[in-house]
């Protein structure tokens, strides 16, 4: 990635060239020499082979071209690209794309050759797209450097996409759609310019209203985060994400060398940055008209009028599943429309104007619907009746909308009969949907994004903690070969301000005495062993033991771990003070370093249920304040916190700073791979950490 990219040029330059030019019938050369024919500014055709292209000169290098080159197309054979790349920099040219497949997607010296290209571009300091790149587009330009068989038309959509074959498919859709786009990129395997910084250039676009993206992978988890969250405070951003499944991400990593992060970062970190999720191309675009053309909703409450009561229950339906809710008329709507309406119709919302509704009884019955302040948006339904025009409809529904600056979608369902409707409603930036289902999501999409512009960034809270004793644990543990870590540990959490019980790790059955005779009452004895992780599966742990059964307890727990695993390094036995986690509720607060994104911070329901109900939460450390309060809302399980059904009422503000400390350690040390701590007692006076389980990464200290 280059850190401070200017990516201007790639989409309005002044001259191309084009180096591996040709008229070869069939040739990526000669499709993209083609495809820059309505090109505002001059395309140089570059090959030491020809004398002209097309009937213009060709020159043998750009070395030769007497004019500045600002953008440079490469698209001659693997072994010599890197040299074309070379080239571009000692000429001067600060742009280059890469069209030439042949890189990391296809081996060890394809990656060799793809690290010898990053190596150019650093040297020259290059924007580089691609490697394994369809191309770019830029319509105010006319700029069309890719080898796809369509163009594209103008619009305010800018679209990124990992896979060239996606942009062929969507653009020969998005023509018949009559859907246009200001950029179009081909990000390849994204040697040096990557979805970040793209993501910067299009948020300082005042021509681009929507940024949409395919993602297979991110290149550097943490960067997307910082610059998408920073994007989406003004400009949405949209993406499809591929590799959801593992198949998916195998197939994904074997196309175009990227290493998928896991489901959950995903998911958490658009959540972070405020990108929109979609789950298919149809989603993709669905969101996208609607965020392109549409005010923000100021509610969720959704108004519904309609000539066809088994479409508006549908929507119903629909609004039911989604973020959304139905919006309750005040008495002063429902007085107009029962005013206004046929004693058949049904006022309530949704609001059925029956099947012999025409223009007029449709117009009266939206206007009142959206004058009603309990209302943020609207969807309008039709089915085709002999009564309806369908235009003339599409007209009333596109000034209601915009007198009452309030988002309406339409469902004027149909055929041919609609297009010439769709036509109006585009016009005035209102998406038609055949399926009220999708105009409820369309809607949905408006609501996430207001969310998002709405929601001020908070920086992470810095503790006071002894980083110093955190580094010399994990420290010993490496030096005495460790690998993984449990009880033995929960001095880390110590240092890090996360509340443990008394304990003591001891190694001789008096030592164990000794250390119960400074805990008062019974003690929790556990066997210690990075060999063996589930203590509790071989009996190696006991609960509620008595001062005078300290010493045989100890000699029964290290009896039981050498019989279980004879081989096992045991530490010692770690007797702890007795804790009644039926005071509070069992939690389970961990983190596991994903790929992509770096620490994977979860949060649940804990205990012996963590695997059965799977009530947790994530999110990328560092998080602030209110990401760790929306992972505590987000469980299923968080009235049991709150006191549900007479439990006491945990110390939420304790848990959501227990989570905060623990996001901060784990950002400090990049050698702590995974951990857990569960359970994670929460009650009303805090928060107790019972256990802990970790593995590191010596190699990382």
């Amino acid at each position: 990635m280059n850190e401070e990219a200017d990516t201007g040029g790639l989409f309005a330059p002044e001259r191309v060239a084009v180096i591996g030019a040709t008229e070869r019938e069939g040739s990526i050369g000669a499709a993209i020499i083609q495809n820059l024919a309505d090109f505002t500014g001059d395309v140089v055709p570059v090959n030491p082979s020809r004398d002209t292209v097309f009937g213009e000169p060709c020159y043998p290098d750009l070395a030769s071209v007497p004019e500045p080159v600002d953008l440079a197309v490469v698209v001659v054979p693997p072994p010599i690209a890197v040299d074309a790349v070379r080239e571009a920099g000692e000429a001067g040219v600060r742009n280059v794309v890469v069209i030439t497949a042949g890189f990391s997607e296809t081996g060890s010296e394809g990656a060799q050759r793809e690290q010898e290209l990053r190596a150019v571009a650093a040297e020259y300091d290059l924007n580089l797209v691609g490697p394994n790149s369809l191309g770019v587009l830029s319509t105010p330009a006319g700029l069309n450097a890719t080898f796809g068989p369509s163009n594209a038309l103008p619009g305010s959509l800018s679209f990124m996409s990992q896979s060239g074959a996606f942009i062929t498919a969507v653009l020969d859709w998005a023509n018949d759609q009559g859907i246009g786009f200001k950029d179009v990129v081909s990000l390849g395997n994204k040697a040096v310019l990557d979805e970040s910084d793209f993501l910067t250039h299009w948020r300082d676009d005042p021509e681009t209203n929507v940024i949409l993206g395919y993602l297979e992978g991110v290149a550097d988890g943490r960067a997307f985060i910082d610059t998408a969250r920073d994007v989406t405070q003004d400009t949405p951003v949209v993406v499809v994400k591929s590799g959801r499944t593992e198949a998916g991400a195998d197939a994904a990593s074997s196309h175009t060398g990227t290493i998928a992060g896991s489901e959950a970062a995903y998911e958490a970190a658009f959540e972070q940055a405020g990108v929109v999720r979609a789950e298919n191309v149809q989603e993709l675009f669905d969101y996208a008209r609607s965020l392109d053309g549409l005010p923000m909703p100021d509610s969720d409450e959704v108004g519904i009028v309609t000539n066809a009561g088994g479409p508006g229950v549908m929507a119903t339906d629909a609004v039911g599943d989604s973020g959304l809710s139905m919006a309750s008329f005040t008495d002063d709507t429902l007085s107009t429309l029962e005013a206004t309406m046929p004693e058949e119709a049904n006022i309530y919302n949704p609001v059925d104007v029956i099947g012999d509704a025409d223009i007029e009884r449709f117009e009266t019955a939206l206007d009142t619907v959206l004058a009603d302040d309990s209302v943020g948006c609207a969807i309008v339904i039709s089915a085709p009746t002999a009564i309806v025009d369908y235009e003339e409809l599409a007209a009333v529904i596109a000034e209601r909308r915009l007198e009452h600056d309030k988002p309406v979608v339409a469902c004027l369902m149909g055929g041919e009969r609609a297009e010439p409707a769709a036509d109006v409603l585009g016009e005035a930036g209102i998406p038609n949907y055949f399926d009220p289902a999708r105009a409820v999501s369309s809607l949905d999409a408006l609501s996430v994004q207001r969310d998002v512009e709405a929601r001020s960034y908070e920086a992470p809270e810095s503790f006071d903690v002894d980083r110093e004793r955190a580094r010399e644990i994990l420290t010993d543990a490496a030096d005495r070969g460790a690998r993984r870590l449990g009880v033995e540990a929960m001095g880390l959490l110590d240092a890090y301000g996360l509340p443990t019980p008394d304990s003591e790790l001891v190694e001789a059955p008096d030592a164990a005495e000794s250390a119960a005779a400074s805990i008062d009452g019974d003690v929790v004895m556990k066997i210690v062993s990075p060999d063996i992780l589930h203590k509790s599966d071989i009996g190696g742990v006991a609960v509620g033991v008595a001062q005078e059964d300290v010493a045989d307890t100890y000699e029964t727990l290290m009896t039981r771990a050498r019989n279980y695993q004879p081989d096992a390094s045991i530490l010692g036995v770690q007797v702890q003070e007795m804790v009644d986690v039926d005071a509070g509720t069992e939690t389970i607060l961990g983190m596991n370093r994903d790929p992509q994104f770096g620490p994977l911070l979860l949060f649940g329901l804990g205990g012996i249920f963590v695997e059965v109900l799977e009530d947790t939460s994530v999110r990328i450390a560092p998080v602030s304040g209110r990401e760790a309060g929306e992972m505590v809302d987000e469980l299923d399980s968080a009235p049991l916190l709150r006191g549900a059904r007479g439990r006491p009422s945990a110390d939420e503000a304790a848990v959501e700073e227990a989570i905060q400390r623990l996001s901060q350690l784990v950002t400090d040390f990049n050698a702590i791979l995974e951990l857990d701590v569960n359970p994670l007692l929460a009650t009303e006076d805090g928060v107790q950490a019972l256990d802990v389980r970790l593995t590191i990464d010596p190699d990382q200290l």
